[in-house]
């Protein structure tokens, strides 16, 4: 393992809400979120941006890299805790193959504040 790779972020994943008729919806239970620790991965900084117009906000924008080999389990809809930030996944990872082999992952994680 290099230097690089020494960060440890945790997943956060909350199950979907279900109505009274049994339907699972697109809102999801927070309260109920299970956490899980992942280490030797890289969270850099990526892409941000600053709106004004009502109201200021600003998009910053992360990377989590996984090290060679190593995948994470995470999706669209999860929340990743990294660098004392609650950060929220950013569309699909992208899993980068070689030779038809998973090489290394690649997480874009967004925090909104405003």
């Amino acid at each position: 393992m290099t230097l690089l790779y020494t960060q440890a972020v945790v997943v956060v994943r909350a199950p979907y809400v279900v109505d009274r008729y049994g339907n699972t919806t697109s809102v999801r239970d927070w309260s109920s979120a299970t956490r899980t620790t992942v280490r030797g991965v890289s969270v850099q900084p990526d892409t941000s941006s600053e709106a004004t117009g009502d109201r200021p906000v600003i998009v910053t924008g992360w990377r989590l890299i996984t090290r060679r080999g190593v995948d994470v389990d995470l999706g669209p809809g999860d929340r990743v805790v990294a660098l004392g930030r609650l950060l929220d996944v950013d569309g699909e990872p992208g899993r980068y193959m070689v030779g038809g082999r998973h090489h290394h992952t690649e997480v874009r994680l967004t925090e909104v504040a405003g």
